[in-house]
């Protein structure tokens, strides 16, 4: 098995899409108006209407509902990332803090409230686990 990507289900992909190509500084591969992929080198961010949600089962999922996952990015330098989208992201809920287990993360919520959790490994055993 291989782990692909992880899909948003929004009322508003255009205002999502552009959201997160401006946190990855990455362009949107868009299958067409209902459906948009951010490609990381590790998977795919999929971004697809409320309106898809019947195609998988009615109630399936429900744009703007999340409050179990974290999307998460490992980024080079989690305070500059923070200096660079402090002007253009929401609700911060935590500004770049160095956790237990030794990365340092800001978490952010996106345009639907899902959290954002961008971090960068400091310590030295975070910097092996993720082969840095």
């Amino acid at each position: 098995m291989k782990f692909v990507s992880t899909r948003i289900i929004t009322a508003d992909v255009e205002k999502a899409v552009a959201f997160y190509e401006m946190v990855t500084e990455t362009s949107a591969i868009w299958g067409n108006e209902l459906f948009a992929e951010i490609p990381t080198p590790v998977g795919t961010l999929a971004v697809g209407s409320d309106k898809t949600v019947a195609l998988f089962g009615p109630g399936s999922a429900e744009p703007a509902a999340n409050r179990t996952a974290i999307i998460e990015f490992l980024v080079d330098d989690v305070d500059a990332e923070y200096e660079r989208l402090r002007g253009n992201i929401g609700e911060v809920v935590t500004e770049p803090t160095t956790m237990p287990w030794g990365n340092r993360a800001l978490l952010f919520r996106d345009p639907d409230g899902n959290l954002i959790n961008l971090f960068t490994p400091v310590t030295d055993e975070a910097r092996v686990k993720y082969g840095l």
